[in-house]
């Protein structure tokens, strides 16, 4: 199979209806802290059965078509020895990967930050592709103040992502754009609105210059959004509408599906939102779904708390949470079905 067949049969299942992506690829010192608050302590152990939890998780197939996965996670196993991305594979979910390595300062752009990870990936994909993985993700920053992120920033982060995206698709591997535009500070929905749309122009103006085949990548933008210091927090409504606006105004029909981060929100927020989204726009020409990490986990994190007696009821947790995301996913969920569930 060419790389260019590999790129549409791995879209084709992403973008399967009522699907989306969990995105499990939490850094070791973003899990820690996660852990801690709830005082599960973080091991490679610990971290290994909890993902092991998300991963095994009876009848999950019907709602994640994906599963981005910490390079750690990439190498551990089941409770049965199964490695974790064959234990995905055998039920239809495709493993994927997270391949940056994380943001330092942008010299000259003060504020601002770039991703690093660029050197060797080619080499690296290659490695991860032998062991199952078939999507990847790389994410850069945007703070949001007065003056960030400046010209400079933006410039420079839509070129890191298009040569991700372009190295990725070589190797026959589908790229995950990650823009995320933070929820940090207090600004407003309308300045959001600005940035946004600033940063989707940029990063599709660079993915063309890279070559990069738009039918065959996934992006994950932030919503739309005021800052998490601003009150009141937008309704769904104004959320849905604000987003939809930048997306029509930026991103080319030609991309398959739209699968927007949780930036922060809790978990109903998220659903609500993707809800929203895609009542407003049922004839939209890409799928708009959900690639939600803390927004799918919370409460499973929470329910399991570090002890093998809880392995089921996370479980559960983890299916209903998935299951209002799918529904949100084609503009059915309500509030209704989620205190039901």
């Amino acid at each position: 199979m060419s790389p260019h067949d590999e790129l549409q049969a791995t879209i084709a299942r992403l973008v399967e209806p009522g699907k989306g992506i969990l995105a499990a690829d939490e850094s070791v010192p973003t899990i820690t802290k996660r852990f801690n608050a709830l005082n599960i302590e973080s091991t490679e152990e610990s971290r290994r059965k909890y993902r092991s939890l998300l991963c095994t998780t009876p009848r999950a197939e019907a709602f994640i078509g994906g599963v981005i996965l910490f390079e750690e996670t990439l190498g551990q196993n089941a409770e049965d020895g199964t490695p974790l991305a064959n234990a995905l594979s055998r039920v239809g979910i495709l493993p994927g990967i997270k391949v940056d390595k994380g943001a330092v300062a942008l010299p000259g752009a003060p504020g601002d930050l770039v991703t690093q990870g660029l050197d060797g990936l080619a080499e690296r994909l290659r490695t991860y592709k032998e062991k199952g993985a078939r999507f990847a993700k790389w994410r850069e920053i945007y703070g949001i103040t007065d003056g960030n992120p400046t010209p400079l920033g933006i410039q420079a982060n839509a070129e890191v992502l298009a040569r991700y995206a372009a190295i990725c698709q070589e190797q026959g591997i589908v790229p995950i754009v990650e823009p995320e535009v933070l929820i940090d500070g207090a600004h407003t929905l309308e300045r959001c609105h600005e940035v946004a749309e600033a940063v989707l122009h940029a990063v599709f103006h660079a993915l063309h210059r890279h070559r990069v085949i738009l039918e065959c990548l996934v992006l994950k933008p932030s919503m739309v959004l005021p800052g998490k210091e601003r009150s009141p927090k937008a309704s769904p409504e104004v959320v849905a509408r604000a987003t939809l606006e930048v997306l029509r105004r930026t991103v080319p029909a030609a991309v398959p599906t739209i699968n927007f981060l949780s930036g922060g929100q809790d978990s109903v927020e998220a659903t609500a939102n993707l809800n929203a989204i895609n009542a407003m726009a049922p004839n939209a020409p890409w799928v708009l779904s959900f690639s939600f990490a803390r927004a799918l986990q919370d409460t499973v994190m929470r329910t399991w708390a570090g002890r093998a007696e809880n392995v089921r009821a996370a479980q559960d947790a983890f299916y209903r949470r998935a299951r209002m995301n799918s529904l949100a996913r084609h503009g059915k969920w309500s509030e209704a079905m989620e205190k039901a569930a």
